[in-house]
């Protein structure tokens, strides 16, 4: 078995350099600062990283914009337990392509190192402004463009909201908990507790109750009770059943999701059936990811109760004991549950995304009602990714952020590839229309493969877009070679760019005077590996495009040798949408 774990993960390895090699963009030289376009990006955790590290290599100017302090660069992760680590395979977790992951289920130590690496590698320190709060976006209306928080720091053409679904940890005041003579904390501040020899309390039913109950497990606590009002789908850790489940592409129950539902029934829980939820189906609230505490329930070292909690007591809870089947507050039984310390796996409060424009939340287009959930109707200018979801089975950090970040630059880059308010309007009332009897709701629930269907179908289904495909999708594309006349005599731009592996754009000036190095600027902005700023090519008003393939070698990120060891506060008005703790997981999208 060892032989295999170490085989497996060479694979792996050898598939993640081949990732860094085709689709990793390079990151601009020290103290360059790009004349391109510039985007306003809110939230350090893995997407506004990520987000932010896609638009430098492909030849726009960012800012990132971060509420908390520098220990805050991480997001959800810089607030975790040190023995946190991540639920899904690492495979679905690669949130920008030059990252490179050492183990399939890495921890929070080596999270945050490729976090920070990313961070640093693309120069991103130099562009984050730490322990600022923005509270207000608005429009310039002498320019068109973005103003974030105060006028001083310029204006944007793109606005990338990267706040997440997971901000401060949310502690619920329960009846007597002032009795109580234990010791009352919240799941993400265990790093410190001492739980051995206890009997340990954990409120909650999701990712951040099952975390606990590791963390609890980890330092031999003497038994653990999980006290949950109803309980979620839990999954194995397999990155190909993890896969398979999220290939759905209607994004809801269909005709044929008992099958996937009765599989785990079996052969999943098996002897713990009773545990699976009763009426909700697998395709319509975000699944748990763990294989440990199943085992933990069969060794009798884990209890779980589902039902109400009815208030503290001295030296425990007093707990309403419900059957399955039993709705919440429905009758039961009530039983004294004894413990010495009290987790709050209660999840997170969910930042608000309040600083946007009003227009952003009118009904009924108001997160996630926006379009491909993302963009707010009216202004393709402007994305929340990761920020608007409720629901999902997928990933948060995988292709999609890069996917989002390029459909934003396409956007700006080339106004006829913008959707109209009118048409983002018709997306959002189709797929609600398509999805109207879906248990989980239209956008409040979608797969990954949806997600992904979704951007596919929005390029193909407008012409104007298909030249840029290939950048929105592989990221393929840089400005090769620019030319500017200094003359002010009038100049007819010829722009061809060639598409493919690599690509190159050339713009040529011709004028009457004499085109020479000493008369022009020449700018090269390398996108990984040879691949070509093609958003930028678009950028310069161009429309004559040919396409062709050109291999060209890609450059890989320096790779830090096995013997070193590895070392989300996305600040965002959701009205309306409910915590989803799950997402801390990194279920979702």
């Amino acid at each position: 078995m060892s032989l295999l774990n170490t085989l497996v993960n060479l694979f792996y390895q050898i598939v993640q350099t081949l990732l860094i090699q085709l689709f990793s963009p390079n990151p601009p030289e020290p103290t360059q600062r790009l004349p391109g376009p510039r985007v306003a990006v809110i939230g350090t955790g893995i997407t506004g990283v990520s987000s932010a590290a896609h638009c430098l290599g492909h030849g726009y100017e960012v800012k990132l914009f971060e509420a908390g302090d520098r220990q805050h660069l991480g997001g959800i992760w810089s607030q975790t337990n040190n023995t946190s680590s991540l639920q899904i395979h690492s495979v679905m977790y690669r949130f920008h392509p030059s990252i490179r992951f050492r183990k399939g289920y890495p921890d929070r130590q080596e999270i945050l190192k490729e976090i920070t690496e990313l961070w640093e590698h693309y120069k991103l320190n130099e562009r984050t402004t730490f322990g600022v709060r923005v509270e207000k976006v608005w429009r310039d209306e002498k320019t068109g463009k973005w103003i974030i928080q105060d006028p001083s720091y310029g204006t944007f053409d793109g606005v990338i909201a990267a706040v997440g679904t997971c901000g401060d940890p949310k502690v619920p005041h329960i009846s007597g908990q002032d009795k109580f003579s234990g010791k009352i904390c919240h799941s993400s501040k265990l790093t410190d507790e001492n739980l051995k020899g206890k009997c340990v309390m954990v409120i909650g039913g999701g990712a951040s109750a099952l975390e606990a109950v590791e963390d609890a497990v980890h330092q031999e606590a003497r038994h653990i009770v999980i006290l949950s009002r109803s309980t979620k789908w839990i999954i194995p850790r397999n990155p190909v059943i993890d896969g398979l489940l999220a290939l759905n592409p209607f994004g809801k129950e269909t005709s044929f999701s008992w099958l996937p539902e009765a599989l785990l029934r079996k052969l999943f829980y098996r002897d713990m059936e009773d545990l699976a939820p009763a009426k909700a189906g697998l395709y319509t609230q975000t699944p748990l990811v763990n294989d440990d505490v199943l085992r933990q329930l069969r060794a009798g070292r884990v209890s779980w109760l589902r039902g109400d909690i009815k208030e503290f007591k001295e030296n425990g809870i007093l707990f309403n004991h419900r059957e399955k089947g039993v709705p919440k507050g429905g009758a039961g039984r009530e039983e004294l549950i004894r413990g010495d310390v009290c987790v709050m796996a209660t999840g997170f409060h969910r930042p608000s995304l309040a600083f946007l424009p009003d227009e952003c939340f009118k009904a009924p287009y108001s997160p996630p009602n926006w379009f491909l959930q993302t963009f707010p109707v009216g202004h393709p200018d402007m994305c929340a990714t990761n920020s608007t979801y409720v629901n999902a089975i997928g990933t948060v950090g995988n292709v999609h952020i890069g996917l989002y970040t390029r459909l934003l630059l396409m956007y700006i880059a080339d106004p006829s590839t913008k959707p109209t308010a009118a048409w983002m309007r018709v997306w959002v009332d189709w797929t609600r229309m398509w999805k109207w009897r879906a248990p989980g709701g239209a956008l409040e629930f979608f797969t990954y493969s949806e997600l992904i269907l979704w951007v596919v179908l929005s390029l193909v289904f407008n012409p104007w877009r298909w030249r840029w495909i290939p950048f929105v999708l592989f990221g393929w594309g840089r400005i090769r070679s620019v030319k500017h006349s200094r003359t002010t005599t009038s100049t007819a731009s010829k722009t061809h760019v060639e598409e493919g592996h690599g690509a190159e754009t050339k713009q040529e000036n011709h004028d009457e005077t004499k085109d020479s190095k000493e008369d022009g600027v020449t700018r090269q902005v390398n996108n990984g590996s040879g691949t070509p700023s093609y958003a930028s090519a678009v950028a310069s008003g161009s429309s004559n495009v040919k396409f062709h393939n050109k291999p060209m070698r890609r450059e890989a990120r320096d790779v830090p040798s096995s013997d070193v060891q590895p070392d989300q506060t996305e600040h965002v008005k959701v009205k309306t949408v409910p915590n989803d703790d799950a997402a801390k997981a990194a279920v979702a999208a």
